[in-house]
């Protein structure tokens, strides 16, 4: 495309690469592996010159046309995002265990390859400037506090937490430290040059670990919750549409009842007569419904993944190149967060799109609640929406392959999972259960998220805790009842709803609005109604925000 628009989407891409090379790698643009991205003030403050330069320069455009009003309109939603957030000075407080800049200074190594000694150089190269990187967070954190704008101190000090286990501080070793020595069985790495850059890092990541706990923490926001205006910003952002959070709130409360009542009924149908506390124990605790080691878990998840795409392939569901049939599923480095996570593929699709999958320390796996997960993650979640939406060059601006709207992105991927129900791939009772606890612990995001956070108490004709304000641990009580997983995921949850108002909240509410768009066009066009290109039309938009969805679905 070479109209206005996409030649100004090209270029923000192109100069947001330059400003935040973590980002870069991220999207798999070459050039800049080797460097860091600059997370002090100084660093903050170009990419929102970035940002409100590129926004003055769309707005000066005629964007009529109908490929250039939607990518329009995709890019100026984001700009205009990142904007208000630069004004509440979001970007001087964002200490979170995930998503935040301590994750992104660190995670963004896993991404890079390792298959020869000059990728290893480029390594080497860029986790010499770790230090400084980290440096500038301090800075960023320092000026954030004298101006009001302070994390939340449950945070700060998780995330002091995270660097400490990082740094080598817990059971596992250091994480640059292990990394590093992949290359020693590499011709003509530099390993020496590695090892020194690996202890500098591991020596920052300390340093940051003690700054955040001895002098961050005791001056940090002793609240849990943000408050109602910081999450009507986040809901906005995460959304791409306004929120009512009472409405919202309400509506998650009705779903919570609705799939604890089929959970029991399910559950009758694995154990009859038994609790589903005691399904639970049984589909935990049985050997025979469990994988065991890494190694197991890695190539079984795989399979599904595999098989998936095999089916909607042969059964024309959808309509995937071969370039982007492949996800591989790896297991996640050790001290990061507890949820599994989806990278997408590089844009010239050398790297391809993994899901990464977090032991926790675990070596042992019950099988019945991970398909659901690989469905949401992989294949038909997130890799056909990501995927698709890299290769399809023809229809979408640089920025639209490279965005991410939760709503849209997490709700797609909660609706895969619908969809494969659907299909009946959850004809298992046991892992019908799986999904449906997927569904309730979404659904439980929504209240608990909006309720901590906006200052909603639990409704008094609820027969737990009614009328009570939400604390962090009524969050976790209430999480840990509709969750698959261990106790130690489910705390570790807490603290990412805690650290990240808002997003939790997307894939529920983001699933919704999908749900409703797919009805309203069944309703539109009756027998004629055909769920295969309607399910093309929407990939072939790329992410966006939903209203924007909204719209275009309603072009269907």
């Amino acid at each position: 495309m070479t109209s206005p628009i996409y030649k100004l989407s090209d270029s923000y891409i192109d100069r947001l690469a330059v400003l935040d090379p973590g980002a870069a790698t991220y999207m798999g643009i070459p050039g800049h592996d080797h460097e860091m991205t600059d997370f002090s003030p100084a660093g903050h403050d170009a990419r929102a010159a970035l940002d409100h330069d590129v926004l003055t320069q769309l707005n000066a455009l005629d964007t009529s046309a109908n490929a250039d009003r939607l990518a329009a309109g995709v890019l100026r939603e984001s700009l205009e995002m990142g904007t208000l957030e630069y004004a509440a000075n979001e970007h001087l407080r964002s200490i979170r265990v995930i998503a935040g800049d301590v994750d992104a200074g660190r995670s963004i190594f896993d991404l890079m390859p390792t298959d020869t000694a000059e990728q290893w150089s480029v390594i080497a190269e860029r986790m010499s400037q770790v230090p400084r990187a980290f440096a500038g967070m301090r800075e960023s954190w320092a000026l954030g506090a004298q101006r009001g704008a302070l994390g939340q101190r449950r945070q700060v000090l998780a995330s002091a937490e995270q660097l400490g286990a990082w740094a080598g501080r817990g059971t596992a070793p250091a994480f640059f430290e292990q990394f590093v020595e992949g290359a020693a069985s590499v011709a003509g790495a530099p390993i020496d040059q590695l090892r020194t850059a690996a202890k500098a890092a591991s020596k920052a990541l300390g340093e940051t670990s003690d700054y955040l706990r001895n002098e961050y923490a005791p001056i940090a926001d002793a609240h849990d919750g943000v408050g109602a205006d910081r999450h009507a910003l986040a809901r906005r952002r995460f959304m791409g549409m306004n929120v009512e959070a009472r409405d919202a709130y309400e509506w998650g409360w009705g779903e919570v009842e609705r799939l604890d009542a089929e959970m029991a009924r399910v559950a009758q149908e694995i154990q009859p007569g038994a609790s589903l506390a005691e399904v639970r124990h049984l589909l935990d605790t049985d050997p025979a419904r469990s994988i065991v080691g890494e190694d197991g878990l890695r190539d079984w998840l795989q399979e599904i993944m595999d098989d998936a795409m095999k089916f909607l392939i042969d059964e024309d569901h959808f309509s995937i190149p071969k370039s982007i049939q492949r996800v591989e599923a790896m297991i996640s480095p050790p001290g990061g967060a507890a949820a599994m996570y989806y990278t997408g593929p590089s844009e010239d699709l050398s790297r391809p799109g993994r899901t990464w999958y977090p032991t926790n320390g675990r070596t042992v796996f019950p099988r019945w609640s991970e398909p659901t997960t690989a469905y949401h993650e992989g294949v038909p979640g997130h890799h056909l929406q990501v995927a698709i939406a890299t290769i399809n060059s023809e229809k979408l601006s640089r920025f639209q392959r490279n965005t991410f709207v939760s709503g849209h992105g997490e709700g797609w991927a909660l609706y895969a999972e619908r969809l494969m129900d659907e299909f009946g791939f959850f004809a298992n009772p046991e892992y019908r259960l799986g999904y449906l606890y997927a569904q309730a612990f979404r659904a439980a995001r929504v209240v608990i998220d909006i309720g901590m956070h906006c200052g909603f108490t639990i409704p008094a004709s609820w027969p737990w805790h009614p009328g009570e304000a939400w604390t962090p641990e009524l969050m976790l009580e209430f999480l840990s009842a509709r969750s698959s997983s261990d106790d130690a995921f489910n705390r570790s949850e807490i603290n990412r709803y805690l650290g990240w108002p808002g997003q939790a909240i997307s894939y529920k509410l983001g699933e919704r609005v999908w749900l409703d768009l797919r009805d309203d066009a069944r309703k539109k066009h009756g027998s004629a109604f055909d769920l295969r290109k309607w399910h093309a039309h929407g990939l072939d938009l790329g992410n966006l925000g939903l209203d924007l969805l909204k719209s275009e679905m309603a072009r269907f």
